[in-house]
């Protein structure tokens, strides 16, 4: 019975986590802290912070945490597959049109509409980020005196490497996270 729950749950987060890994929280919280109680809140706060510092989709690895929590290594198996099982509908479902219906004007209309709102998508999460690593909040401030220089110098320098010599994103990478280390740790 646990099992066929843990299927069920996470085929609706799966379904209606429309926004990604941040948009399911809320709806893994209501899941498995309030209606099954599969976790208390403690619980579930540190298995979303395993699940953001993993590799991989947070609602992924956080069915695949709730369902180990639950019901072991079946209940990791079966919540993880009732998570992605929405997805590989829709993105097949949709594979399918396109791959059939890929040479209509009005497919190529939507898909020409489609390229700048996905760069706005993306131009959005990538400001936020800035944002909240120069100002240490996810909002501008009222006050925009309050500036973090640390995270602007290493922001510059890695744009400026990345550009200029172009090596490998995750030496990169590495390499910001080690200065941020180092001069964090001095200031």
């Amino acid at each position: 019975m646990i099992y066929l729950e843990l299927f069920l749950s996470f085929m609706r987060i799966g379904l209606f986590s429309i926004g990604g890994g941040y948009a399911a929280m809320p709806l893994i919280q209501n899941e498995a802290v309030e209606i099954h109680h599969w976790l208390t809140m403690t619980q579930f706060a540190d298995i979303m912070t395993i699940a953001e510092m993993t590799p991989g989709p947070i609602a992924i690895n956080s069915a695949t945490f709730v369902g180990t929590q639950a019901a072991g290594i079946p209940g990791a198996l079966i919540a993880t597959a009732g998570c992605v099982l929405p997805s590989c509908i829709i993105v097949l479902t949709l594979a399918y049109m396109y791959y059939r219906f890929r040479g209509l004007t009005l497919i190529q209309g939507i898909l020409q509409g489609l390229r700048p709102a996905v760069i706005a998508m993306i131009a959005s999460a990538g400001l936020s980020l800035i944002i909240l690593s120069i100002y240490g909040q996810k909002t501008l401030p009222s006050d925009l005196t309050q500036i973090q220089i640390i995270p602007i110098l290493i922001f510059i320098v890695s744009l400026a490497v990345l550009r200029i010599r172009k090596p490998d994103p995750i030496k990169v990478m590495a390499s910001a996270g080690a200065a941020g280390i180092v001069l964090f740790s001095l200031f």
